[in-house]
């Protein structure tokens, strides 16, 4: 079942979130939040067709019956699947000293493609808490600005210690900046495979740890010619893994 939406212009139409909605769904409202987002904010009356999706791919066209800003209520008049990337793209960043650097690599990751990202805390790093629920809400808000289907996922920040102790990866790459041979990343990328990417901070990553994830079998790469900060390498990979497994 799919509804034709001629009419609505969809890069120019704003998307809403539920998760947990599915194909199943005939009716549901939105939270008292999000009610008010739809009816005050983008003026939305009962009648009007808006878009939604869960977050897991499926992507709703929408009828609101109930035009109230504490519980919007809507009917689903169509629906379609988006098929999941062949790959998984996990990124894993060590947080920026200043907060607001990081958060902006999460909207723009979010928006170009990325699967899941785990806040890593390194022998350099300045910032070693983060508030997790922020970042949600950064990445959920990318996620519906840029009309994707599919809700990244966020860990908790972990130690690099910790974190190279998961198992069972694809491909595995770090970028540093030591002076040492380093593969290209879009030479090296193998396309429709997982790919973890490990970026370090301000001030790079330590001795031992870019010893101990040779020792694990990550390879070390090259994100280009310029001295990149942390978020910005961290873009450039997201960037690169998804337009070469786009071509």
């Amino acid at each position: 079942m799919w509804f034709q939406t001629q009419e609505l212009n969809f890069k120019k139409t704003k998307m809403f979130y539920n998760p947990e909605i599915n194909e199943s769904t005939k009716t549901f409202f939105f939270n008292k939040e999000e009610s008010k987002h739809i009816i005050k904010v983008n003026r939305k009356e009962e009648g009007d067709i808006i878009l939604v999706t869960n977050g897991s791919g499926y992507f709703f066209t929408t009828e609101i019956i109930l035009a109230s800003d504490s519980k919007c209520t809507v009917k689903i008049v169509g629906f379609k699947k988006q098929e999941q990337p062949k790959y998984k793209l996990h990124l894993a960043v060590a947080p920026t000293k200043m907060n607001e650097r990081f958060e902006w690599f999460l909207e723009k990751a979010t928006e170009i493609g990325i699967s899941e990202i785990t806040p890593i805390i390194c022998d350099h790093s300045e910032r070693k808490i983060i508030n997790k629920e922020r970042f949600e809400k950064i990445i959920l808000a990318a996620m519906k600005q840029s009309n994707q289907f599919f809700l990244p996922k966020i860990n908790d920040a972990i130690s690099f210690i910790n974190f190279m102790e998961n198992k069972n990866l694809h491909q595995k790459y770090f970028a540093h900046c030591d002076n040492e041979d380093k593969k290209s990343l879009k030479n090296e990328l193998k396309i429709n495979q997982d790919v973890t990417v490990l970026i370090g901070p301000e001030g790079d990553f330590s001795k031992k740890e870019i010893e101990l994830a040779l020792s694990k079998k990550y390879i070390p790469i090259s994100l280009g010619n310029s001295r990149l900060r942390t978020e910005t390498a961290a873009v450039v990979a997201c960037h690169i893994v998804v337009f070469l497994n786009e071509e």
